[in-house]
């Protein structure tokens, strides 16, 4: 199967200014062109053991980032990007073009896959089951996230938890991990010597202030189509100085508080109410409070340990 590794950076970057790509991740094809260099430079790093198809074969989703043709071209440079052709973010500066895709690929699934139950969450799986960490921005979840794709446990995503309606089990999506602000250094120094953990170059000044993200691991690519079924629910809660500490959560809070995570709950109705209490019924739920990534690791592992 040919992977964006097998692209040079010149072939991959002609390929997007032109027809464009479709890059597959997980269940997903996004057909996307950019003449814009950052983005080419951003997927072949991201996203080199990912399956890419010719530009005609088949996608869900059609994204394209391209400088405006106006004089903002050369004064205070800006990115544009259009979804099936129509524009449906704002401009942002040309230094923020990787991000902006990145966030572009998380909203087309987040509202468009409602076939899915989808919760807005991290999720791992280690022997075929799976933890979701839900939780608001500036939780220490995508930071405890990154810590536990890189300590045995596989990414099926960083955003994003696919709940299939048939069978209950959660379909991967793993694709780079976003880090914002103070975590960015955290997880350089938290990974050091690790050879697989691959950091884009930090943008700063975004919405969400300085963002870097880091490349999924090989076996959570290589392993997209195993899915996993729900476990444990975690909400963690990074809190400087704190011990770590897990305390179990009654399945009523569980559900409502996974409720009020989930992108289309309500859409669903009462068969998003169906498929919330039969995962909850079937898991453990907790809150997590921690500030050592070291401590935590041992936490998880502990859990993956039950029987």
């Amino acid at each position: 199967m040919l992977t964006v590794a097998h692209l040079t950076r010149a072939e991959l970057g002609a390929h997007l200014a032109g027809d464009g790509i479709v890059l597959q991740t997980g269940g997903f094809r996004f057909h996307l062109q950019s003449t814009v260099a950052a983005v080419a430079d951003g997927i072949a790093l991201m996203y080199r053991d990912y399956p890419v198809h010719p530009s005609e074969a088949f996608a869900h989703f059609h994204l394209t980032l391209h400088p405006p043709a106006s004089l903002r071209r050369w004064y205070r440079p800006q990115v544009h990007m259009l979804f099936d052709g129509e524009t449906v973010f704002q401009p942002l500066p040309l230094a923020h073009a990787f991000p902006m895709l990145e966030w572009g690929m998380n909203w087309c699934v987040a509202n468009r896959a409602h076939r899915y139950l989808m919760i807005h969450a991290a999720v791992l799986e280690r022997d075929g089951r799976a933890v979701i960490l839900p939780a608001p921005p500036g939780s220490g979840k995508s930071t405890l996230c990154a810590a536990l794709a890189y300590r045995g446990w596989r990414l099926l995503s960083d955003e994003l938890t696919l709940i299939r309606p048939e069978d209950g089990m959660i379909e991967p999506v793993p694709r780079p991990v976003s880090l914002k602000n103070a975590s960015i250094d955290v997880m350089r120094r938290y990974l050091v010597g690790s050879d697989q953990a691959v950091f884009t170059t930090p943008v700063d000044t975004t919405v969400k202030g300085m963002v870097a993200h880091l490349r999924a691991p090989g076996d959570a690519v290589a392993r997209s189509g195993a899915c996993a079924r729900p476990a444990w629910i975690v909400f963690p809660r990074y809190q400087a100085g704190a011990p770590s500490t897990l305390a179990a959560l009654p399945s009523a809070h569980t559900h409502m508080d996974l409720a009020k995570n989930a992108f289309n709950y309500s859409l669903l109705g009462a068969r998003g109410f169906d498929m919330l209490a039969d995962m909850v019924g079937n898991v453990r739920g907790f809150r997590y409070t921690y500030s050592a990534l070291d401590e935590a690791m041992d936490v998880f592992d502990q859990l993956a340990a039950q029987p």
